[in-house]
């Protein structure tokens, strides 16, 4: 039920109708590029998240939520 040989070449034709034979490789090309840039910025996201990840995974533990002071009754951390 995908799109067939004779609807791509409808969707071509329409394209080319639209851009002109002369802007196609021009709007390919910047397709390229973003597509490019996209990419390379969803490869630093992922670095960044692996960094963080790594970097919270050394942090020290949270104290607790309560402690006892020297009195030996529990109180709350400041």
């Amino acid at each position: 039920m995908g799109i067939q040989g004779w609807q791509w070449l409808l969707i071509l034709a329409v394209i080319l109708l639209l851009f002109g034979a002369a802007k196609l490789p021009a709007l390919a090309k910047s397709m390229g590029q973003s597509a490019r840039v996209f990419k390379g910025e969803m490869k630093a996201m992922k670095e960044d998240d692996a960094q963080t990840t790594a970097d919270s995974a050394v942090a020290p533990p949270a104290p607790d939520a309560k402690r006892s002071d020297s009195s030996g009754s529990p109180t709350a951390n400041p």
